[in-house]
């Protein structure tokens, strides 16, 4: 089964018209914050944004370690779920390619946040690349869950696969349960979703692309790797 959100969300990618309107405000974003409408969107269908002042904070903390250089002149702020089917799609589809023609080269890193909505076991999944983290392996972690994805709620990322995954990734076992033991990252994971829903996020996967002058783009939902290029390449972004 597939849970509504990543459904809702997937549904849009399937529309025949990929990119519709932008939302072009091109008012430089400042250190004490933005409004929610003040970001250009990519999407199928035009949507009203609600105005709230949110701080940058909400996508550089309570996140993965960035992948990439960290002088990188773009940021790829991914909010997703390790159950989520259109998390995995994007992940086997598309990020591979942004990895090798973006981060790889210096021109984008990307930072990975949780938006756990589907299920417990994507907390505990969650909780788990956080403390893969712990011993310098967060990524690792993050390709071997989605690797080993199979389903939404029907247990793949239960706690005892969990101890599978790290064996495979190599951690140190008993700092591993250790961690998973104490919980620590509970409070890291829920603040996440919090950011996600101050940016008013319903779905997962959702992506802001961020230029080197914070103006940022929205993209819902795992879309296809040339709607990352169009972005990615794209003047309007570096102005």
């Amino acid at each position: 089964m597939l849970h509504a959100p990543s459904l809702g969300i997937g549904a849009g990618i399937a529309a025949a018209v990929i990119i519709g309107v932008f939302f072009v405000l091109n008012m430089p974003i400042t250190d004490q914050g933005f409004k929610v409408n003040d970001i250009k969107e990519v999407q199928p269908e035009p949507q009203d944004a609600t105005p709230q002042q949110v701080q940058m904070t909400v996508f550089s903390e309570n996140g993965s370690p960035i992948l990439g250089d960290v002088n990188a002149p773009i940021t790829i702020v991914e909010f997703g779920d390790y159950q989520c089917f259109y998390c995995n799609k994007f992940f086997h589809e598309t990020e591979d390619q942004i990895n090798e023609n973006y981060i790889k080269t210096g021109k984008a890193k990307l930072i990975f946040k949780d938006f756990t909505i589907i299920g417990a076991d994507s907390i505990v999944s969650a909780h788990a690349a956080h403390c893969a983290n712990e011993q310098g392996k967060f990524w690792e972690y993050h390709d071997t869950l989605y690797k080993n994805w199979n389903g939404e709620n029907n247990g793949w990322a239960s706690a005892d696969n969990q101890f599978r995954f790290a064996k495979e990734v190599g951690l140190d076992e008993n700092a591993f349960t250790e961690c998973m033991s104490s919980e620590k990252y509970k409070p890291t994971i829920q603040a996440s979703s919090n950011d996600a829903k101050t940016l008013g996020l319903t779905g997962t996967p959702a992506f802001f692309i961020i230029g080197p002058n914070n103006k940022i783009v929205k993209i819902p939902g795992a879309q296809p790797y040339d709607v990352f290029v169009n972005i990615l390449d794209s003047n309007d972004l570096k102005k």
